[in-house]
């Protein structure tokens, strides 16, 4: 049977796992959704158990359509939603808790209180993070001192934290490996991310035990062993490892500086790839660490929105406008334009470059004459407005234009959304022939980390489905993007 490379992609919403061939091409592709829980609102969790079995189902899925045995796997890459906060015994490997997850907001207030304190600085400057309830910290804190038990058990070592990733690389091995990857663990606001490591001021601002902790390791190679498996044997090695994000810009081949794309899952986000440089961001960007591949370390700006593909799924599921997150293209190109209806994605708040964690979303412009199409043009209007917002202050950070945007996610096989994309940023968009690119980039971290590609190989091997330009003047765009930006201003 010919050798393959296994790619888990565990997200927000579901786990993928694809069978990559050498040739980068999908001989066998499987997926599962995960159950969504809101105890409160603002509150999202997971159940890890769940997370496990979706992955474990998704992966022998895609090996039966691919008809491979797990004996010719080559490799594992993982890639998974970042932020989200996993804590486990060490001896049983049970969850001692839910996942929290990133898009959950249950600690704003206590960000609030460091923001208050003076600690955000500290933060930004060794992290490149803000202090947001995105990020993990402050969900490691509100878990060991609202759990009860857990912070005693943390600190006498018997507890392990850690991203998606982490909690999988764990369950794999059979407990033998905790590590994640600097992707990850730049997301955690426990990273310094000069020396790559976790930091014991920040660790001591966010009362975080240094028992809990994963060891700190590259992107790209062996970071432990598959072991007491039923489907898979012993000793596939786990050999790429990085966050959904920042695997995508590597699986759109973003491995210049400079390079750019933005990945529609659930939110919007946008990387520039800055090459070795560490660059702060003045405009509401963050800085993170792309990958650690090949004995180097790459950095990124990010801007991130919290609702993109998320708000179709709103029309969807909360107000019934479309039976199919596919039927809102065709709704929405059945008029012209929007009617003058203004859509502000704020739906769990607002992310870069505002960092309005208690911003609510808005629909403004409404007449009698608005129909469901105009709602729906609307919407997809807003989430190609939040994402013109993070590429203007991408460009200021950068001190030059975003000169093309590569994308990726479900939401970019919309062709309309695309070409609106384009449209109010004045930007070339390219969208690739694998729209999967968060699960193809750890298929490509693996495949380097055992040596089957290089990142020549690889850039080689990816194609280009389809490129959208730029259709309307600069006066049409000003007005189209000013318009967007006074509702945002209304709900800020």
């Amino acid at each position: 049977m010919p050798e393959f490379i296994l790619a888990l992609d565990q997200g927000t919403t579901a786990t993928t796992a694809l069978v990559i061939r050498e040739d980068l091409a999908v001989s066998g592709r499987a997926s599962n959704e995960i159950p969504q829980r809101y105890p409160q609102p603002g509150w999202v969790e997971h159940s890890p158990e769940a997370i496990w079995a979706a992955t474990t189902t998704s992966a022998r899925q895609a090996m039966a359509a691919a008809g491979v045995d797990g004996r010719d796997c080559l490799g594992i890459g993982i890639t998974n939603q970042r932020e989200t906060t996993i804590l486990w015994d060490r001896a049983t490997g049970a969850p001692r808790f839910n996942g929290v997850v990133w898009q959950d907001r249950r600690t704003a207030p206590a960000c609030e209180r460091m923001k208050a304190d003076g600690l955000e600085p500290l933060f930004r400057r060794k992290t490149g993070l803000v202090l947001d309830p995105y990020f993990s910290g402050t969900k490691v804190r509100w878990l060991l001192d609202e759990v009860p038990g857990l912070r005693a058990d943390a600190e006498a070592g018997r507890v392990a934290f850690g991203t998606v990733d982490c909690f999988l690389v764990w369950r794999l091995t059979g407990g033998r490996t905790h590590a994640t990857d600097v992707s990850n663990a730049s997301r955690t606001l426990l990273l310094d991310l000069a020396s790559l490591t976790f930091d014991p001021e920040l660790l001591a601002a966010l009362r975080v035990p240094e028992a809990l902790l994963p060891r700190v390791v590259p992107s790209s190679g062996e970071i432990g062993r598959t072991h007491g498996l039923d489907f898979l044997p012993d000793g596939v090695p786990i050999a790429g490892i990085a966050g959904d994000q920042q695997a995508a810009l590597f699986g759109q081949t973003c491995f210049a500086p400079g390079q750019s794309k933005c990945t529609y899952p659930a939110g919007a986000f946008l990387l520039v790839n800055t090459g070795a440089a560490i660059a702060p961001s003045r405009h509401g960007l963050l800085t993170t660490v792309a990958w650690s591949a090949g004995g180097e370390t790459a950095y990124a700006l990010e801007g991130s929105a919290f609702i993109a593909g998320a708000a179709v799924q709103w029309l969807r599921d909360g107000l019934g406008i479309i039976r199919k997150a596919p039927e809102i293209e065709a709704l929405a190109a059945s008029v012209p334009d929007s009617g003058g209806v203004v859509f502000v994605p704020a739906l769990a708040g607002l992310g870069a470059p505002h960092w309005k964690p208690d911003a609510r979303g808005a629909v403004l412009g409404i007449t009698r004459g608005t129909t469901a199409a105009h709602l729906a043009r609307a919407v997809l209007d807003g989430i190609a407005f939040e994402v013109a917002d993070l590429i203007d202050a991408m460009g200021k950070d950068l001190g030059r234009p975003v000169a093309e945007l590569r994308v990726d996610g479900g939401a970019c096989v919309n062709d309309l959304l695309m070409q609106t994309q384009a449209d109010v940023t004045g930007v070339q968009v390219v969208r690739p022939r694998n729209v999967e690119t968060t699960a193809m980039g750890a298929a490509m971290l693996a495949g380097m980390g055992v040596g089957l590609w290089d990142r020549a190989a690889l850039a080689k091997l990816a194609g280009v489905d389809r490129e959208f330009r730029p259709a309307i003047d600069a006066a049409a765009r000003e007005a189209r993007v000013a318009a967007y930006r006074e509702g945002v201003r209304r709900v800020v």
